[in-house]
């Protein structure tokens, strides 16, 4: 009976959280009309692999994108890199880094970098199509620092703030978002879970600089002036992503962990997802292999779907203790497939102090 009371409890703290979001939720009216989408872009392994499914379960570093409140769990240090090849072989780079470092019995804080490289680009003309006159390298970056807290033994809770930054040879653009989100932990061995987070509401951004400006000259009198532009401002692509999960633990050793979430985009499809993800531990080690799946309208249609990925996910991480001074080191792989561009892979490393 107190199971059943917890659990009643949490559904209405997230349904009541959720009510309180009716103008975010999916309009397909506004699909295609907000900037920064590399914001939606899971720069992880792990919670890659669990189809981004993790909103309730996600803990450590990777909670900045999952849903910030999963920070709260950081065991005393964790330092992670990861890299993407981002859309297979359409020649991006996705490099992430981050740590968190817990500062108190309850808090925990963290910094990440997310940096997209897009290679050398020829810069061109009008009078000069063919280029030859130099390259330039477009960037996108977005810096997080994220602060989590448990509030009891059952509510964990956190804040994120993302400064975004692109910009290419002569034109960029900046903008800051903010991430909210709680946990609530119940159940025996706190294996029941739900989650909530509200990410991406922050200030409408537009792009600045000489690539907006061009020189005019005036026919009769030979002057020349110059006429500056202005860049229509777009939004950021803002959602709620509401989830839960539950761990099916078999023995000291070895558990299952079964997550499902509902991401309500305002800018996109809406989407859902599911993941598994089974662990087993020996002696000095730790294995796990994950799989999920990110569903969405029209996403087995390549003709009507509106995103290249084709929602399928999948990977594995090994921690052991290496070396004399028992090092601990994580390593972890996910993969996600999409069309036309591919396998989407992700290695990293983590380092996790306790």
């Amino acid at each position: 009976m107190n199971m059943l009371k917890t659990i009643i409890k949490g559904s209405m703290i997230v349904g009541a959280l959720a009510m309180s979001f009716p103008t975010l939720a999916g309009n397909e009216d506004r699909i295609g009309s907000a900037g920064a989408s590399e914001m939606l872009v899971n720069p992880w392994a792990r919670s890659t692999a669990f189809g981004s499914a993790g909103v309730a379960s996600t803990d450590g570093l990777e909670a900045q994108f999952a849903n910030i409140a999963g920070l709260a769990f950081t065991d005393q240090t964790q330092i992670k890199f990861n890299y993407t090849n981002w859309l297979g072989d359409a020649g991006i780079s996705l490099n992430s880094a981050g740590i968190a470092q817990r500062v108190g019995d309850q808090t925990v804080i963290a910094l990440s970098l997310q940096a997209y490289g897009y290679g050398d680009i020829d810069i061109t003309t009008v009078d000069l199509p063919e280029g030859g006159i130099g390259q330039f390298s477009p960037r996108k970056n977005i810096i997080n620092i994220g602060f989590a807290r448990e509030f009891s033994n059952s509510i964990y809770a956190g804040l994120n703030v993302k400064v975004l930054n692109e910009n290419i040879a002569n034109l960029k653009a900046t903008g800051v978002a903010f991430d909210a989100g709680i946990r609530y932990v119940t159940g025996e061995q706190d294996q029941i879970k739900f989650g909530i987070t509200l990410k991406n509401v922050g200030t409408p951004m537009s792009f600045t600089g000489d690539g907006l400006s061009k020189e005019i000259l005036y026919q009769t009198t030979g002057g020349v002036a110059t006429m500056v532009q202005r860049s229509a401002s777009f939004e950021m692509p803002s959602l709620l992503a509401m989830g839960f999960s539950y761990d099916f633990i078999f023995d000291e050793s070895s558990k299952l962990t079964a997550a499902a979430a509902f991401h309500a985009n305002s800018f996109t499809n809406d989407q859902f997802n599911i993941g598994l993800d089974y662990g087993m531990a020996y002696d000095k080690a730790a294995f796990n292999i994950r799989a999920g799946f990110v569903g969405e309208k029209a996403i087995f249609n390549r003709e009507e779907s509106t995103n290249s990925l084709t929602g399928l996910t999948a990977g594995v991480s090994v921690d052991a203790l290496l070396g004399e001074n028992a090092i601990p080191l994580g390593f972890e792989y996910a993969m996600r497939t999409s069309n036309p561009f591919g396998i989407i892979n992700t290695f990293g490393v983590t380092l996790s102090l306790k």
